[in-house]
């Protein structure tokens, strides 16, 4: 029996996102030819490798795909799933190697995959296949972390890093950076405190950074703040469930909308997304689920009218025959790639605004960056610093009471002599990341005249910082 992959789809991912970077190239003056080197993966690895499973072998293929070396280590998730195939995983590659542009993350980009249904085996049974692919992975250069790091994606989390971890370390002992062979780890193995809420958190920072820009509120028909706006989600995993809990919860969004795969959840009044996450977990479906209407034709929920429309599962999902019946005027692409081209340009005739996925999912390539640097600098962020700034806080605190005579209230007590955690140095750089990157789109696409959505700005701008004499275009 062999866990094979289905054939690929014609055109598909790959093409859809060769066609949004051709359409940045205009904006882009590049050495002739260069753009063919932009579109390639420098590597692909396939590896077949066969397991004796249940009294039978069953034969596994996976993917690593390396698009750009233009910095180092390449960079990006490995992803466990039946749809898993050669294009994607070199669309996806390339993806990542613009994402760490836009954010000015020093990685190159990376994708790999194993075709497999991970419901289909226990823990026992993934740990052998996971471990054997990580094998084939470092005994062929594609799993270092000087060269290729690999992070969590769908069908992937801690637990498998965790394994991958273990697996190189074993194969390479006297290398005392091994913790950084993998980011996404459990934080007790060398994981960084904020990695696993770090993509969906990096969507609210996003989308709190847009709306700092009331022109560009403006500009999509909305106003205000992001309190109150309504909300829908498509997928509620990691990177859905994260951004809605921190958008409702902490800036008082109202999630409308939650798309599953069996169905959605509809209620106007808002949905309390941690009673939703907790009922999903329990029964392993939204079906049933009492405080809110079903919808079992999930799917033609993303045409349900919201102020902000949050696509977070697959790629794909939005597509030219549903694209006209959107009405969400402000789009974030929590997914890679939900949204395809001829969606895009049909998107974009409506004047609908969308933050794209290079852009607004970068938040968790950036924690995977801080996790990278703690394991290579062997000291976690803050050790040095952090009792220093709470004994400044204090002398602050006990100055204010002199000068003044009245004892500070116990809360400004609190907030001012309290050094910072390490999960607070994290989520202050996510944010400064997705703050700044916006500010740079949002430039670059007014710049000198111009009127570009943020997708082809985006995709210009990360081509702009990349080192194309590094591409090795034959310059020496």
């Amino acid at each position: 029996m062999s866990d094979q992959p289905t054939a690929t789809r014609s055109g598909s991912f790959q093409q859809n996102v060769a066609l949004m970077l051709d359409r940045a190239l205009k904006e882009v003056k590049l050495e002739p030819g260069a753009d063919r080197a932009l579109k390639s993966c420098n590597a692909t690895l396939q590896v077949s490798f066969p397991i004796k499973l249940r009294g039978e072998v069953r034969t596994f293929t996976g993917w690593r795909a390396v698009h750009s070396t233009h910095r180092l280590p390449a960079k990006g998730g490995l992803r466990f799933s039946p749809t898993v195939d050669q294009d994607d995983t070199e669309a996806l590659a390339a993806l990542m190697t613009y994402k760490c542009a836009i954010v000015d993350v020093p990685f190159g980009g990376s994708k790999g995959g194993l075709c497999i249904d991970p419901t289909q085996y226990d823990r026992d049974e993934m740990e052998l296949i996971t471990r054997r692919f990580a094998r084939e992975l470092a005994r062929r250069g594609f799993l270092s972390p000087a060269t290729n790091v690999p992070a969590p994606d769908v069908g992937t989390g801690q637990r498998e890093m965790a394994w991958i971890l273990d697996t190189y370390k074993n194969l390479y002992p006297e290398d005392i950076n091994y913790v950084g062979c993998v980011t996404g780890k459990p934080v007790d193995l060398g994981g960084m405190p904020g990695r696993l809420e770090a993509t969906g958190r990096g969507i609210q920072y996003a989308l709190r950074e847009f709306f700092r820009h009331p022109a560009e509120v403006q500009a999509a028909g909305l106003q205000g703040s992001l309190e109150g706006k309504r909300i829908i989600v498509q997928g509620l995993g990691n990177v859905g469930y994260h951004a809605a809990k921190f958008l409702q919860e902490e800036d008082g969004a109202r999630i409308v909308g939650i798309i599953e795969r069996e169905g959605a959840l509809i209620d106007e009044r808002g949905l309390s997304v941690e009673a939703v996450r907790c009922y999903m977990n329990e029964h392993g479906t939204v079906l049933g689920y009492p405080d809110a209407r079903f919808v079992d034709k999930g799917a033609s929920v993303l045409a349900e009218d919201c102020d902000v429309l949050i696509p977070a599962a697959l790629e794909g999902v939005i597509h030219k025959d549903n694209a006209e019946s959107i009405r969400a005027p402000l789009i974030i692409e929590a997914a890679n790639g939900p949204i395809t081209y001829e969606a895009d340009e049909i998107l974009r005739g409506k004047g609908t605004v969308i933050l794209p996925d290079i852009y607004a999912n970068a938040g968790g390539v950036v924690v995977s960056y801080f996790e990278w640097i703690r394991n290579l600098s062997h000291i976690r962020f803050g050790r040095l610093q952090r009792r220093l700034d709470e004994t400044r806080g204090e002398h602050i605190v006990s100055a204010l009471e002199m000068m003044s005579g009245e004892k500070t209230p116990a809360w400004m007590r609190e907030n001012l002599i309290r050094g910072a955690e390490e999960v607070d140095l994290v989520r202050s750089g996510l944010d400064d990341a997705m703050r700044v990157a916006f500010q740079e789109i949002a430039r670059f696409r007014r710049e000198g005249g111009r009127h570009l959505d943020y997708r082809t700005a985006a995709y210009a701008l990360a081509v702009t910082r990349i080192n194309l004499g590094s591409l090795d275009l034959g310059a020496y």
